[in-house]
């Protein structure tokens, strides 16, 4: 399973899809699993301009599936310190 985040409103040109995490499934035909991921402040973040790292707010993109192409996806707003 991989979980990929995307930043929808960054000051800066980040990747369409960052890869933030993934964890190694293997699964018996008719079984499922329940896979967790906690993202924190180095998976949000990014370099300013003075190259400090920074969560700007703004609504973020994340993807999980098997591969980059993912289409499961969900979004999350970032607020204002």
């Amino acid at each position: 399973m991989q979980l990929y985040v995307r930043d929808d409103v960054a000051s800066f040109t980040r990747p369409v899809r960052q890869l933030r995490g993934f964890q190694r499934v293997t699964l018996q035909p008719g079984q499922s699993k329940t896979v967790t991921f906690e993202l924190g402040f180095d998976d949000l973040s990014m370099l300013d301009a003075s190259l400090r790292p920074v969560i700007e707010p703004g609504r973020f993109t994340v993807f999980v599936g098997g591969s980059s192409t993912a289409t499961a996806e969900a979004g999350f707003e970032v607020a204002a310190q």
